[in-house]
């Protein structure tokens, strides 16, 4: 059964299974692999898309309940907080192996969309759920500072 979903800005038709989880379809339907696999249970945020500028997880959202909502990729991150945070990832060197970043990414670019000046405690509350394996965590906190101050 095809179902049209808004993602990046696009309306896109997807055939796949009922309740296929958003994740599969992102990455086996439509190819678009920016979105990682990482637990499949919604706890390690490396499969981390926007929802209405919201940040979730996309393993655990089935495509078929996702009508009119507006479905933002790593691919299609854009904006003046997403350049802030690429620019401040680049400049502090934040990925090592790389795999959760752009579940971190979507995170972080969520935040300061919505708070220009994020506290230590604002960073850890929305970061929280985005596992790193590298252990980047202090890396990543720079970068978010980082890009609020590029944003202000």
């Amino acid at each position: 059964m095809a179902t049209t979903l808004k993602i990046n800005g696009k309306n896109i038709s997807v055939d796949a299974a009922e309740g296929t989880p958003l994740l599969w379809v992102l990455r086996d339907h439509l190819k678009m692999t920016g979105t990682k696999y990482g637990c499949g249970v919604g706890q390690c945020g490396a499969c981390t898309v926007h929802l209405n500028g919201i940040p979730v997880r996309s393993c655990q959202l089935p495509h078929d309940q996702l009508n009119d909502a507006a479905i933002t990729t790593i691919e299609g991150n854009e904006g003046k907080a997403a350049t802030a945070i690429r620019e401040a990832w680049i400049a502090a060197d934040v990925p090592q192996c790389g795999y959760c970043q752009s579940g971190q990414i979507m995170s972080a670019t969520a935040l300061i969309a919505q708070n220009a000046r994020p506290t230590d405690d604002d960073i850890d509350a929305a970061m929280t759920g985005n596992l790193c394996r590298c252990g980047t965590y202090l890396s990543i906190r720079r970068g978010i500072k980082d890009a609020a101050k590029r944003l202000a």
